[in-house]
């Protein structure tokens, strides 16, 4: 199984690219800012939470999330 797939880092690079703060997007989904320095260590982040992020940023994380799941369906080992 790929085990390079990590959504935190998705998350953060995707932030950084839109030269947003944790600040920022702790308002636009409604936590506190250390959440989301929890949120760039997961692997993988809760739906209604990954919800949210896609939409304060704009970027269908599911998707990316859908072509990992594709990636270890097609290549199980």
């Amino acid at each position: 199984m790929n085990t390079d797939f990590h959504l935190g880092t998705l998350i953060r690079q995707e932030l950084d690219r839109q030269q947003r703060t944790v600040t920022w997007l702790a308002a636009q989904i409604n936590c506190d800012r250390s959440n989301i320095y929890d949120i760039f260590d997961r692997r993988f982040v809760n739906i209604e939470i990954l919800t949210r992020i896609s939409r304060a940023l704009d970027r269908n994380f599911f998707k990316d999330l859908a072509d990992y799941m594709e990636s270890v369906v097609k290549n199980p080992t």
